[in-house]
């Protein structure tokens, strides 16, 4: 099973993307004209708590009905394709860079086979696994691994079935967020830690240059933020929403009994942070630091840029997920604070850049 740029998908054709998440389907396709990218057809629709649970899909049925309303929402043109590119749960994807010894493309699949099983979890019969060589230091050859687990990947490939599409590619979300939110232009040595903030969870993704090196997962999210306002100060979780969006964290009210809600919620995400910072630099002391910090992810609060600057004492960005595709002199049909949503969506649907205008 492939996941990386190989053999599977030939560009020629019209493809979009498809982030699969635990509550939400997006979907994105992009088209150029002349040296133009322009956002064809975009969409969001909700899942049914419960029928995603961490990665794991319970109901394929209701999800594939998702699928294909989100599809059917899609705008401002339709959708004209039904090759698509599938996210994978972050949750559930071993990605590594390993580095080998040289030698012959023929013998890097065996020697990538047994560095795999030594360093996860499962048995190497119980994933998929793909591998890309990504350069070459010191005699050695730097490989970006990834393996998923056998039954997501069954279940995903049923599902888009279900939903009457044909499986063009499927991608770790991290390769999808590094691809929309770094640099192309960014130099190998060029350190990023990509924090990307989800309903259920957050994802970290350490890039060197433009090619993620390691990722993780913590369990801060919007709605644990949406929980501990709620119980702090008594009221129901659509009124603790409504002031998160509102306020957001506060920063200039330290004293504020919003901010003391989530004060401690905030000061794990920072730890977590500092944590994966100083592990990064621990593995790979040549590196040396992380050069920036760039926030993304539909649960992005008010307020929280500053606040973790100040933290952290660190650089912080806000994403932007267009960095890498140009525009022209037209602003993109979903606006910047919005397009964090699509993140994911936005680097699945670039992952080659020739679209044609197919109407």
């Amino acid at each position: 099973m492939n996941f990386l740029q190989k053999n599977i998908i030939n560009f020629e054709d019209a493809y979009f993307g498809i982030d699969l998440g635990d509550l939400f389907v997006k979907v994105l396709q992009l088209e150029k004209k002349g040296t133009n990218d322009f956002v064809r057809a975009y969409a969001m629709l909700p899942i049914t708590e419960g029928c995603i649970e961490d990665g794991r899909i319970t109901d394929k049925q209701k999800v594939a009905n998702v699928i294909k309303a989100t599809i059917a929402k899609a705008g401002p043109k339709k959708i004209n394709t039904k090759k698509a590119i599938c996210s994978l749960p972050e949750s559930k994807v071993f990605l590594r860079v390993l580095s080998i010894p040289r030698m012959e493309e023929a013998e890097i699949g065996e020697a990538i086979k047994w560095e795999i099983e030594a360093s996860i979890p499962l048995s190497v019969d119980q994933v998929y696994y793909d591998w890309q060589l990504i350069g070459e230091a010191d005699g050695k050859q730097n490989i970006l691994t990834v393996a998923v687990s056998r039954e997501i990947v069954d279940d995903i490939l049923e599902v888009l079935e279900l939903a009457g599409l044909e499986v063009y590619g499927l991608e770790a979300e991290s390769i999808a967020t590094t691809r929309s939110l770094v640099d192309n232009a960014a130099a190998p040595g060029e350190v990023s830690l990509l924090v990307d903030l989800g309903a259920k969870r957050t994802n970290f993704v350490v890039a060197e240059g433009n090619v993620p090196f390691f990722t993780s997962s913590i369990p801060f999210s919007s709605n644990g933020v949406t929980d501990a306002i709620a119980k702090t100060l008594g009221i129901s979780s659509s009124e603790a929403e409504a002031l998160k969006i509102s306020e957001g964290v506060s920063c200039c009210q330290n004293d504020g009994s919003i901010f003391n809600s989530i004060k401690a919620y905030l000061e794990g995400l920072s730890a977590e942070i500092e944590k994966t910072i100083d592990f990064y630099q621990n593995i790979n002391s040549q590196t040396g630091k992380v050069d920036k910090i760039i926030v993304c992810g539909g649960a992005n609060l008010k307020g929280l840029v500053p606040y973790l600057a100040k933290r952290l004492r660190h650089k912080i960005y806000v994403g932007d997920p267009w960095t890498n595709l140009n525009f022209g002199e037209r602003l993109p049909i979903i606006n910047k604070e919005r397009s964090l949503q699509f993140t994911n969506a936005i680097g699945l649907a670039m992952r080659k850049k020739d679209y044609e205008n197919r109407d």
